[in-house]
């Protein structure tokens, strides 16, 4: 039932807690925060969320509720410190409320926010025009959107205009996001199988075997079935920050030439400097047919997401019905003024090379961990400052996920695989900042090798 009265009555307290100028909340207020946090999620959002995070299992009698950040730290409404080495899953590169993407958008916002849809919005084409500058190959033109998902449902729809084909191959344990067109190229049944079918077919073949690939499309070629293409992410992040052998993408690259397959690099986690490169398929020098990215596109600051390809595949959207797919709050003028800055950032600091150069050094060491602990860890698998810790067994990976948490350094597991803990810090972490970090999984993991 309606209560418009009481809408109006939360509303002003929210926005006046909001508006506070000051960091820390006093007790009583922090508290009040928790308790309503907690009764919001389990009644009104969702209530296995609740029951899933750290943060409402380990944190004591009030939930941790994050507040406020900035860098690679953030701090929750006690005003505890945490480590950031999650990094809102990839989102978090330029860490937490970075000064120049927030001044970017608060300034933009004061402008416009959403545009009119009917007027050419400027910065839409500016966030076009530098994609082209910095994607590789022939990639000369970008649609935005609002999240990565959103990314690969335009991926897979311009594949297959441009192809007048409909099926994909895709891989084993893939994560390409969760809206209907996404999981049919999901390569993990427990979030694909409840909502089959899906629209055309999908093919599945291990990552990293390019032999399995080639010998797909050959089947296909034989009994009939178009492949529109491939899609697949340079390095697979859920999977657990699986790198695939040397020889792979280049021989992905000639194969989808020579089956005449759309090469569709998911860059959504892998992009923007996170591995070491600005994209991850940089490693290897190919050039995709289409990529997307999303992410840490906005800074941390703003949800934005991008689809990408050349002129002669963009003819596709262009003719007949150049509207043949849009959207109304995707690539605004705020979230592409984040996108703007943060391209400015990332290249002006150089942000892919620091990443490159910390996660040789934090890989180095967490695998000199492994030494030292051979019953808790089975290996650590990334590149750059996409990392994966893979442990023994599901139970020892969330024991060490929720002692890290419980000496405030925030970490998550995969959805693919269980076994696997990711790091995945802000590029901007200071060394010292890893260090310490790594004397807390070392306390850590000597606690969890004293329980097993």
């Amino acid at each position: 039932m309606s209560n418009f009265q009481n809408a109006l009555d939360y509303s002003a307290k929210w926005l006046e807690i909001i508006k506070q100028d000051t960091e820390t909340l006093d007790n009583t207020t922090a508290k009040w925060i928790s308790e309503e946090t907690k009764n919001n999620f389990v009644n009104h959002f969702n209530a296995g969320w609740v029951e899933y995070r750290k943060s409402m299992t380990e944190a004591g009698d009030y939930a941790a509720v994050e507040w406020r950040g900035k860098g690679s730290k953030f701090y929750d409404n006690f005003g505890n410190e945490y480590f950031d080495f999650l990094g809102g899953y990839g989102a978090l590169d330029l860490g937490w409320s970075h000064p120049e993407v927030v001044e970017a958008v608060r300034a933009q916002a004061g402008k416009s926010g959403i545009p009119s849809q009917e007027l050419m919005d400027p910065l839409r084409g500016v966030l076009a025009k530098l994609m082209a500058e910095i994607t590789p190959g022939s990639i000369d033109h970008a649609f935005f959107v609002a999240s990565g998902t959103e990314a690969v449902e335009g991926a897979l729809k311009i594949a297959r205009l441009h192809t007048g084909k409909h099926n994909f191959i895709s891989t084993v344990k893939a994560f390409h996001g969760k809206t209907a067109g996404s999981l049919s190229v999901m390569g993990k049944k427990d979030y694909r199988a409840p909502l089959q079918p899906y629209g055309g077919q999908t093919f599945f073949v291990p990552f990293g075997d390019a032999d399995a690939l080639e010998k797909q499309l050959e089947i296909c070629d034989i009994v009939g079935i178009d492949i529109a293409g491939f899609i697949a992410e340079p390095i697979q992040g859920e999977a657990g920050a699986i790198v695939p052998p040397a020889d792979y993408w280049p021989k992905v690259r000639e194969i989808c030439t020579k089956y005449g397959v759309m090469m569709i690099c998911d860059e959504v986690q892998t992009g923007l400097g996170r591995t070491g490169a600005l994209w991850g398929v940089d490693h290897w020098n190919v050039e995709p047919d289409i990529m997307m990215t999303a992410k840490s596109l906005g800074g941390g600051v703003m949800p934005i997401g991008s689809f990408m390809g050349s002129g002669e595949i963009w003819k596709s959207f262009e003719d007949p019905n150049p509207f043949i797919h849009t959207t109304t709050t995707g690539g605004n003028p705020m979230s592409c003024a984040a996108a703007i800055a943060t391209i400015q950032i990332m290249l002006r600091d150089n942000l892919p090379r620091r990443a490159a150069e910390l996660g040789d050094y934090f890989m180095g060491e967490l695998n000199k961990l492994t030494e030292e602990f051979p019953g808790i860890y089975e290996k650590i698998s990334g590149k750059g400052l996409l990392i994966g810790q893979h442990f023994i067994n599901g139970d020892v990976g969330y024991k060490v996920a929720a002692g890290l948490f419980r000496r405030k350094v925030l970490v998550a597991g995969t959805l693919i695989n269980a076994k696997a803990i990711r790091f995945e810090p802000p590029l901007v972490v200071a060394k010292e900042e890893i260090d310490e970090v790594l004397n807390r999984l070392r306390d850590t993991l000597k606690d969890v090798s004293a329980s097993a």
